[in-house]
């Protein structure tokens, strides 16, 4: 079952603190949700970075964790984790062998936190990627 809206980890604001002037682009273009970020296209994006600060790069990759989050009703920081181990796309994600993810995923959490105990399990990566191979999604064209 899919979260709300206004569940608070669904909710596209705050974004962290590095998208600070992302996020300031994004609320004055009226963008609130990640639905509407997942859709903006390349020439919107451009324009954003344009208007005041914003980087175009920063900018694509929250649009990437935006479509992760509504492709595949992840949580936000989950999108993130992803995006950042190298899986960008709901058909990276389809294609990803688990243990490829869990290493990649290992190794990233390894670097920003130390040796703590891994914080996705093996079988919600597995449930992922199921989910990734279970349908085509949004077409992001």
């Amino acid at each position: 079952m899919a979260a709300e809206p206004s569940d608070p980890a669904r909710q596209l604001y705050p974004l962290a603190r590095a998208f600070a002037r992302e996020e300031r682009a994004l609320l004055a273009a009226g963008v609130d949700s990640w639905e509407q970020l997942a859709d903006l296209t390349d020439p919107e994006l451009r324009r954003l970075s344009q208007s005041g600060g914003a980087l175009e790069r920063q900018l694509r990759k929250l649009r990437g964790q935006a479509r992760l989050v509504v492709d595949l009703d992840l949580q936000a920081a989950d999108a993130a984790l992803l995006l950042y181990a190298g899986i960008a796309s709901r058909q990276a994600l389809a294609q990803a062998s688990p243990q490829q993810l869990i290493t990649q995923i290992g190794r990233l959490e390894r670097s920003l936190l130390g040796m703590a105990p891994p914080r996705i399990a093996r079988s919600t990566l597995l449930q992922w990627i199921r989910r990734a191979q279970a349908g085509p999604g949004r077409s992001w064209n």
